[in-house]
């Protein structure tokens, strides 16, 4: 008995190659343990191309004029970003291919930036949030700026709730 249980930890904490006639599965992380090089697979010209790569970057990354939207709206540092309380206008492909409203809401997150419009039509309040990296987006217009300079909040989500504060934004007074 003695002389099998020595056997068995001989061969467990061996560092010699186990032999041919049994092969123990191989620790990838052990310096003892013997693994197979891997076939080299050649790499495709496609890859080697940039193929899959660059198409979906260019699919992701914005345009040059969505980068100018995002440079003259929305950055922080630019003389002619948007404010909570101004009155936009966007331009899109599908419909609706113009709304106006009022900005209610801006979300910086660099390509991901989004803003919301608020509009009154037909006493329903509609509320639309535009991606500014959206394909369907064309142009942003500014009809003009909140009243007073700014408003005191980010968001004015208040506005809801308000018809008279949102139609008195609506007709520059604040």
């Amino acid at each position: 008995m003695a002389s099998a249980c020595r056997h068995i930890l001989k061969r467990l904490f061996s560092t010699s190659p186990p032999s041919a006639v049994a092969q123990p599965a191989t620790y990838p992380f052990s310096k003892t343990a013997l693994t197979p090089p891997l076939p080299k697979q050649p790499i495709s010209p496609g890859l080697r191309q940039g193929k899959g790569l660059v198409e979906y970057l260019h699919k992701t990354l914005p345009t040059p004029e969505k980068k100018a939207i995002l440079q003259k709206f929305f950055s922080r540092r630019s003389n002619k970003q948007l404010q909570p309380g101004s009155i936009v206008t966007v331009l899109q492909d599908q419909a609706p291919t113009q709304f106006t409203g009022v900005l209610i809401a801006i979300r910086r997150r660099g390509q991901a930036t989004s803003f919301r419009l608020r509009n009154v039509l037909q006493r329903t309040g509609v509320e639309m949030q535009f991606f500014v990296n959206s394909p369907s987006l064309k142009e942003i217009k500014l009809v003009r700026p909140p009243p007073g300079g700014r408003m005191r909040r980010a968001k004015l989500f208040y506005l809801r709730d308000a018809p008279d504060k949102m139609s008195r934004l609506a007709g520059g007074k604040k």
